[in-house]
């Protein structure tokens, strides 16, 4: 089986301006010829996504979204993005069920998996967050929380990505240990290899949760860690080439 391309994609969440989309050609110069081997993904603000998309054409940088609704067809829901929508403004890929999702919009699995479905329809690579809370790992069942999003969050089919993301760590300068996120990476493999047999071995899976220039190079020597799912680190080319840069596939 050939060996899974390694994805880095940046979520810039609710930062930045039309301005800062100068952003995307300062890291397609920066990583240069490394995006033919290392998919380098940003993810703007859906107000931007068609401008952002129309700068990385022909560049080394793809466009994504940070999130869709779970509902497919046109429909009377205002406020609300379908992932056709998003594709046809040029995204490539899509995040659901970001903890801040789950947290703050009390999304549950049954909602993310309707969100990749129908990302899945629109053509869209749908990026599936998981992680447990500090409350969570505290009392053990890291393996419970984990293994019940990947089964129902993650729908059947090509095309998807799994990025785990330990939420007591996001947004603060706090790493689980290289064991830890080894552990997960492997418990997240091995219940994809139970629900889709061999062709587990096609998804990737991220590493996400205050991932920095600092220490990319440490969770990417991580073993089952397939890319990274980074936060505001992204938001600068010179960080996130960084980042980009300390993969082992960029040597």
């Amino acid at each position: 089986m050939a060996a899974r391309k390694p994805l880095i994609a940046g979520n810039w969440k609710m930062f930045g301006r039309m301005s800062d989309l100068g952003e995307i050609a300062a890291l397609d110069a920066a990583i240069g010829a490394v995006a033919s081997k290392v998919d380098a993904l940003i993810c703007p603000p859906a107000a931007f996504i068609s401008a952002a998309a129309s700068l990385a054409k022909g560049k080394g940088v793809l466009i994504g979204a940070q999130d869709c609704s779970a509902v497919s067809a046109d429909s009377a829901r205002t406020g609300e993005l379908s992932a056709g929508m998003l594709a046809d403004a040029g995204a490539a890929y899509v995040i659901v069920g970001h903890s801040e999702r789950r947290t703050q919009h009390g999304e549950g699995n049954e909602t993310v998996r309707q969100k990749a479905d129908a990302g899945l329809a629109a053509g869209l690579t749908p990026i599936v967050c998981v992680g447990e809370t500090r409350a969570e790992r505290d009392g053990g069942r890291v393996a419970e929380v984990i293994g019940a999003q990947v089964r129902e969050s993650v729908p059947a089919g090509a095309g998807i990505v799994v990025a785990y993301e330990p939420v007591w760590c996001i947004g603060g300068d706090r790493t689980p240990t290289a064991a830890e996120i080894g552990e997960v990476h492997s418990l997240i493999r091995s219940v994809l290899s139970e629900r889709f047999g061999a062709e587990a071995n096609g998804i990737r899976v991220l590493y996400g949760g205050a991932v920095a220039p600092k220490n990319a190079a440490e969770i990417f020597a991580v073993e089952g860690v397939d890319g990274a799912l980074v936060g505001r680190a992204s938001l600068k080319a010179a960080d996130f080439s960084a980042i980009i840069l300390a993969h082992p596939a960029a040597s």
